[in-house]
């Protein structure tokens, strides 16, 4: 375990794989620490340069009090990345994870030469709905969000089965602060501007059941994009790298070989 500090937040990150291998920087979901790709990582070609990191107010990393911005959230990992020395990666992003991935290579195209937009979109959900969550966050906890987000991140056969106890504590043992704060920067992020003026290879992928970012919102970020690429994995929801981690990890190993990273 390891800590990065920024000058406003210490990350917590971990480099998996050999120092000169093609670096992949793995960004995960509001609600989630970086053990959200364990279930894909034994999967993916031998020899990349691994980077996970927990986002300011979740996992392991600091949290600062709410509420933050996506730009603090960029800069964040800008920081990270320009600290371990990575050019040219391919990010993968999820939820949250992705509009960082769109910010990021708005603003630093020299980090990321391509990118994996996973259940995400350039816009989430409307300011309205997000001050809801961020009010009963305050007020209740994440604990009296804990089920609606369970449905909304699985599908029906998946929370069925105990594993989804692992992934509600993981929820629930968030920080509030961590959680409203991060909802804040989704809330306040319109990237349909930028993204659509990226130039990149993109791989799009999306869960039939995703009931916080519908695959056609998905879709429709990565048309922004001219020849990105789109995948939908069936009978997942919100988390499909948990659901169905051999699919999810083959389709990112052929994006990864088709953009020439192994």
């Amino acid at each position: 375990m390891k800590l990065f500090d920024t000058g406003d937040v210490r990350l917590h990150y971990r480099v998996d794989g050999p120092d000169d291998g093609a670096p992949v920087v793995f960004a995960n979901s509001l609600g989630t620490d970086m053990r959200l790709w364990d279930p894909i990582l034994p999967l993916l070609p031998k020899g990349l340069r691994i980077i996970r990191f927990d986002k300011r107010g979740h996992g392991l990393s600091t949290c600062p009090p709410a509420p933050y911005s996506m730009g603090a959230l960029v800069s964040d990992t800008e920081k990270l990345m320009d600290f371990l020395g990575v050019k040219d990666s391919v990010f993968v992003g999820l939820s949250i994870g992705g509009m960082i991935a769109q910010g990021l290579a708005t603003k630093r195209l020299d980090l990321i030469r391509a990118m994996v937009l996973s259940n995400t979109a350039a816009k989430i959900g409307t300011p309205e709905m997000w001050a809801d969550r961020i009010k009963a966050v305050q007020e209740n906890g994440i604990e009296s969000l804990a089920d609606a987000i369970m449905e909304r991140w699985f599908a029906a056969d998946f929370r069925a089965t105990p594993e989804l106890e692992l992934w509600r504590n993981m929820v629930t043992r968030q920080e509030n602060d961590g959680y409203a704060g991060c909802s804040a920067a989704i809330s306040g992020t319109d990237f349909y501007t930028p993204t659509a003026g990226l130039r990149l290879p993109c791989l799009g992928i999306a869960g039939s059941e995703d009931g916080s970012t519908p695959p056609d919102l998905v879709r429709e970020t990565v048309d922004l994009i001219p020849g990105s690429k789109f995948h939908i994995i069936r009978k997942t929801g919100h988390l499909p790298c948990v659901e169905n981690p051999v699919e999810y990890a083959q389709v990112l190993t052929d994006f990864l070989k088709s953009v020439g990273h192994v």
